[in-house]
């Protein structure tokens, strides 16, 4: 058995923390964090994927690391969490089933090992066109990159998109059968850093019948459920009426893909158990984002930093994290990488020096901190996408052409916009964020900006200008799913 502990961090995809931790949807989760330490207050650095699995794994805030909708790509120029265990003699994997967590995408740095879900063989040429698309879109895409890389590796993931990966399953049960295979046919004593994404929370919430039954209003069928428009765009531009029954019903099925989440990790539990490495294995579970479903007047997770999009579950298993209870106290997923090098005994100084975040490790000598940043750089999709796709966008739903950022601390939230808005929450008698307090508190909103523009110039910020060069075709197609601006 190797000295260092293995390490193994699932993120659910776009997972609420308030379903997260409902024992009746996630009792693995629940188990896990009984018998571990379960952070209570944890928040996201970035309400949707790409920022937020890579404030993640560099440790860094979006500003410092530069990538969102603007620059749809993790640069080189930070060190990674993964860099740092493998320079430490760890086996590195990645398993993903998000298109934005992946080699095209620039996470590939430090992982020895890169499997995404979606490709029947691995190619750096992800072929995202094929995600969630119509026929002949699909068709379309097929053609345009059949010859971009490797022919053979594309006709066969091709093939398997298409033919093959089943709709109900957006790539949890090849993951969990690929860490599975990883485990039974590991040779040596090297330990593992092991990172990977289950996307089935994400829109379409497609869960297996057997669980959407368990979790639909009592009055609702599952064809009914089915039926509901999971549009979020038409439903932002007034295209799409959603009753509160709807809504009711899209919650359920939404919770019954978080179940099916939590079953991937009572196999992952086990498959470890089977290997003999559950015993020497910090076991974390967190989530990228939460999610909007019909909160706030919003649908998917998009246009603001509201806790139902920042506030994410947070649990760590193993080690010492072992009867470590509740932390209370506020932990930004920034912390995970400085945690989880305390966790495997890791210095990695350099990277260190680099990090935005704090150890929350149960041995680290770490103040707590006085408040947390979540930022959203850019929207996405931007309002051309939307007029382009839906046609016309409501003066209403303009507002959301801003940046935002987000500083909370123990009492209160002060949201922050580009088109010099303030929005201020009382977080103790509004935990729900309803009522905005900022013209019945100025001098807390000052502070609170003040505190946000020392945060600001305490670092470098990204030198990323720019989006990716990437075609006009993959690019219009990637808006029709609300992925670029």
């Amino acid at each position: 058995m190797a000295s260092q502990p293995n390490v193994v961090v699932v993120v659910a995809d776009t997972t609420r923390v308030d379903d997260a931790y409902d024992a009746a949807v996630a009792p693995t989760l629940a188990d896990l964090a009984d018998s571990g330490t379960r952070a209570t207050r944890a928040f996201s650095a970035a309400p949707w994927t790409l920022p937020s699995h890579a404030s993640m794994l560099t440790g860094t805030h979006t500003s410092r690391h530069g990538a969102h909708a603007g620059h749809e790509r993790l640069d080189g120029d930070l060190p990674v969490l993964p860099e740092c265990f493998r320079a430490a003699g760890y086996d590195t994997v990645c398993v993903s089933s998000n298109t934005w967590l992946s080699v095209e995408s620039g996470f590939g740095q430090g992982f020895g090992e890169f499997e995404q879900t979606w490709q029947a063989v691995q190619s750096e040429n992800a072929l995202s066109e094929l995600v969630d698309e119509t026929e002949e879109r699909r068709l379309r895409a097929v053609g345009r990159r059949l010859f971009d890389g490797n022919p053979v590796a594309n006709a066969a993931n091709v093939l398997y998109r298409l033919l093959v990966r089943g709709r109900s399953d957006d790539g949890a049960a090849r993951a969990t059968s690929f860490v599975e295979d990883l485990l039974a046919g590991r040779d040596g004593d090297d330990p593992f850093f092991l990172f990977a994404n289950y996307l089935e929370p994400h829109l379409e919430y497609r869960p297996p019948r057997r669980l959407a039954e368990e979790f639909l209003p009592p009055t609702a069928s599952y064809e009914a459920a089915m039926d509901v428009p999971q549009e979020p765009w038409a439903y932002l531009a007034g295209g799409v009426s959603l009753s509160e029954s709807d809504l009711a019903m899209l919650r359920g099925l939404y919770r019954a893909e978080i179940a099916y989440v939590d079953e991937q990790l009572a196999a992952l539990r086990e498959a470890l158990r089977a290997a003999g490495e559950l015993a020497n294995t910090v076991f974390v579970v967190t989530a990228d984002h939460g999610e909007n479903i019909g909160d706030h007047g919003l649908m998917d997770h998009q246009y603001c930093l509201y806790d139902s999009l920042v506030h994410v579950p947070l649990v760590f298993s193993g080690g010492s994290f072992e009867g470590g209870g509740d932390l209370t106290e506020l932990v930004s997923l920034v912390d995970l990488a400085p945690t989880l090098l305390d966790a495997a005994g890791i210095d990695a100084p350099a990277a260190r020096e680099s990090f935005q975040g704090v150890s929350v490790h149960p041995d680290a000598d770490t103040e707590p901190r006085e408040f947390v940043v979540s930022e959203y750089a850019e929207p996405q999709p931007s309002m051309a996408a939307l007029e382009r796709n839906l046609g016309r966008v409501p003066d209403d739903l303009r507002v959301h052409d801003r940046s935002l950022r987000a500083v909370r601390t123990d009492a209160h939230k002060l949201v922050w916009g580009s088109d010099g808005s303030r929005a201020l929450y009382d977080l103790d008698a509004d935990p729900g964020e309803t009522t905005d307090v900022a013209v019945d508190r100025p001098a807390v909103v000052d502070d609170l900006t003040a505190t946000l523009d020392d945060w600001l110039a305490s670092f470098e910020h990204a030198d990323a200008d720019g989006p990716v060069t990437i075609s006009g075709d993959r690019k219009d197609r990637l808006e029709q799913l609300g992925y670029l601006q």
